[in-house]
């Protein structure tokens, strides 16, 4: 055994332009504030941002949920503590399964002991209204749950006709919205959800490491009227609120400790949210989005889905025949230092997974990713047949 300190150099990772499924673009005022001193967790001043924090969250989820907080952990984390807190086992849940993240639920739910009900729907549309709704009818499952944002496709899904089937026999419905939350409309009270997830490195633009949550009020009472113990300490959210939100003049309850730097960056990250808008928001994604598609069209590419089912943060472009997806991708980041994404499961080869999230959602983004896409293209051997670039910037000049 060698007993000599090794001497490793010190890190500095090139700044990358990240255009994939994330993580996203950090913004600098983001950075920055992970610079700042560290607290306690239980310190007054960090109880405050704590505060603050899930004043914001419910902004961006656009609910008036008291327990919306950031789960200590990634998008995954919030994921498996809504099915984890709602599901006892033996309890029967319908997952409506369009993408990869549909089958990870069916994982993390099967992994709890609950018995789940599968909806097998096309990965690259939308969830099939009419079977969820024949498996509903046919179950006696309390629960339903369906991915907002599947980032494994660049598909959108309406979460109006899933309430409206989980209120034919007063159900819980889970949503996952981790790509959507921060440029898409969640909606969590207009839409009725119980139960939705986030992650913080995608429309948010912070680094991974928190899940943002929200649980409403029936759910809340669902997980207190348990027969067994929530199957994860860690998620158990009555032991999370005793941390989060202890009545007025109580001390807060130690949980375990928050990672306080990551909280700094979900507080700026939140704050320029804010400051920008929703609506505002929306409307720049949707914008970029287009532009994009424009050029992607121009060449003669084309988009996995249908345009009135297409993410605005996650955009699934069509893999020429003929052409190698990793060869493409590596050329864009040895190249251009630009990072996106390949397809997952059945879509492995097939896409190009191009994320304009948060920060990252910007015309020179756009632009420069269709230059380096056409160049590298090129170098497979696929010739466009019109200049991505040139559309995109006639799209943004009307």
């Amino acid at each position: 055994m060698n007993n000599d300190a090794p001497v490793i150099p010190a890190l500095t990772p090139p700044r990358r332009i990240l255009l994939g499924p994330g993580p996203s673009p950090v913004d600098d005022r983001v950075l920055r504030s992970m610079a700042a001193p560290l607290l306690g967790h239980l310190d007054p001043l960090f109880i405050r941002t704590m505060d603050e924090i899930q004043t914001m969250l419910r902004y961006v989820f656009e609910t008036n949920n008291r327990l919306t907080i950031p789960v200590s952990g990634t998008g995954s984390a919030g994921m498996e503590g809504t099915v984890a807190n709602l599901l006892e086992p033996g309890e029967e849940v319908v997952l409506c399964i369009n993408g990869y993240f549909g089958e990870r639920m069916f994982d993390m739910v099967s992994r709890l002991g609950a018995k789940p009900i599968r909806v097998e729907c096309e990965w690259g549309g939308p969830v099939d209204i009419e079977k969820t709704r024949e498996a509903w009818r046919n179950s006696n499952a309390q629960v339903l749950f369906a991915v907002q944002a599947e980032t494994s496709t660049g598909v959108l899904q309406d979460i109006a006709p899933l309430s409206e089937i989980v209120k034919e026999r007063d159900g819980y419905l889970i949503v996952d919205a981790v790509t959507s939350l921060g440029a898409h409309s969640v909606g969590v009270d207009r839409n009725h959800i119980d139960a939705c997830y986030s992650g913080t490195q995608k429309a948010l633009s912070c680094p991974p490491g928190l899940s943002p949550v929200t649980f409403s009020d029936r759910a809340i009472a669902k997980v207190k009227a348990r027969q067994t113990k929530v199957s994860s300490w860690y998620l158990d959210t009555s032991l999370l609120t005793a941390y989060w939100d202890s009545p007025a003049g109580t001390p807060r309850t130690y949980h375990h400790t928050a990672p306080i730097t990551m909280n700094y960056a979900l507080h700026e990250g939140l704050r320029i949210v804010a400051e920008e808008g929703l609506e505002a928001r929306a409307k720049r994604h949707e914008r970029n989005h287009s532009a994009l598609v424009a050029g992607v069209e121009a060449m003669g590419l084309g988009m996995h889905v249908a345009p009135e089912y297409r993410l605005w943060t996650l955009n699934a472009v069509s893999v020429p025949d003929g052409v190698d997806d990793a060869k493409v991708r590596a050329r864009l980041l040895n190249e251009f230092d630009i990072e996106v994404g390949g397809g997952l499961g059945a879509l492995k080869g097939k896409i190009l997974r191009v994320g304009l999230m948060g920060s990252g959602s910007t015309e020179n983004n756009v632009l420069l990713l269709l230059a380096a896409l056409e160049k590298s293209l090129k170098a497979e051997g696929f010739m466009p047949k019109d200049s991505g670039v040139s559309a995109a910037a006639d799209f943004y000049a009307h």
